[in-house]
């Protein structure tokens, strides 16, 4: 049995529970520790912090674990909402949850944890850690790695991922089974840490956002217009709203984003599947974050739970066998050999 002290971010789900409930029973002190990153309420959307909160004590509770909160709001603030406002205002597509995995959870968590003696601290993501290596999850479908990939090698060395092994209905099976009350609670898809409102919603509120025109690149007809060229990712088809051109016949062939004007505030579309916008066979990446050294074959992840693709990187370029669809600005190319994660970088 372990006397080591574990403190384990617990956000009031199934996953995170169950990750203290299997460190309490290895032996570990455990210490549940509920990160308050995010309060305020939002136009017809109450923010989840304090329903969570009580799940999470409930938990603790339940578990004879002690259970404390920590506020990290205005450095979640300032470290990701900021930095994604900023992103968004440039036209990229940025990920949250990787910034907030970066400079929350595996920064400042971890940073005051060991300075209260912590041994460990663990969360309830599906990955693995293999001979100190950030390694994919057991469960392929839940596996969040792509998330992680920014995390230090330092934090990484204190991380314990305890469901890594499992799947989710085993997870949420040992729940019912160890009576924990949120065994089947619903998972918030929104926001990281701001509850179910969707991105669009939240970005009404801190950007000015003025509404233009939908032009087809070919022609510059006018097609529709748009409520902010901000919300449109290249490649887009869905949610365009076009009205299409008067006169002219609907020959059903879907649009698709293929250009943004920021300063003109155009968003350009094509129904030309083939335009040279929407496909690359090189994807130039900056902040590159490696742990190891690279093989000249590796396998890429461009999107959670997208397939994994084979490529070659030289440290700045990805190439890849056959074209790709491209991905948004902003978002993040992780790289793999097999089930360990290298790291990444951002899409440029």
């Amino acid at each position: 049995m372990s006397s080591q002290t574990v403190f384990v971010g617990m956000s009031g789900g199934v996953d995170s529970s169950v990750s203290a409930l299997l460190l309490k029973e290895q032996g570990y002190k455990v210490i549940g520790v509920y990160m308050k990153n995010w309060s305020r309420d939002l136009p017809g959307m109450k923010c989840p912090w304090a329903e969570d909160l009580a799940d999470a004590k409930r938990v603790a509770v339940k578990l004879g674990v002690d259970f404390e909160v920590w506020d990290f709001e205005e450095a979640y603030r300032d470290k990701v909402v900021e930095y994604m406002l900023a992103e968004f205002k440039k036209g990229n597509t940025p990920n949250p949850d990787i910034m907030c995995n970066q400079e929350i959870k595996f920064k400042l968590f971890y940073e005051k944890a060991m300075e209260r003696g912590a041994d460990f601290i663990a969360t309830g993501h599906y990955a693995r850690v293999l001979d100190g290596q950030l390694a994919r999850a057991i469960d392929e479908n839940k596996d969040q790695t792509y998330f992680l990939y920014r995390i230090s090698e330092e934090a990484l060395a204190h991380t314990i991922f305890p469901i890594g092994e499992m799947t989710k209905p085993e997870v949420k099976k040992l729940a019912e089974k160890k009576g924990l009350h949120n065994a089947y609670k619903k998972e918030s898809m929104g926001v990281c840490f701001v509850g179910e409102v969707g991105m669009k919603d939240f970005l009404k509120e801190y950007i000015d956002i003025q509404p233009g025109e939908i032009r087809e690149i070919e022609s510059e007809k006018v097609l529709g217009y748009h409520e902010g060229a901000v919300f449109y990712t290249i490649g887009q088809r869905h949610g365009l709203y076009l009205s299409g051109v008067a006169g002219e016949t609907n020959d059903g062939m879907p649009y698709y984003v293929v250009k943004k004007n920021l300063e003109k505030n155009i968003v350009y579309v094509s129904k030309n599947l083939n335009n040279e916008n929407i496909w690359t066979k090189e994807l130039v990446l900056k902040d590159v974050l490696l742990r190891t050294n690279l093989k000249k074959e590796i396998l890429v992840r461009l999107r959670h739970r997208a397939p994994l693709i084979p490529a070659k990187f030289d440290g700045k370029k990805l190439i890849f066998e056959s074209e790709i669809k491209r991905p948004a600005s902003g978002q993040s190319a992780v790289l793999y050999d097999g089930e360990i994660c290298l790291g990444g970088g951002i899409i440029v």
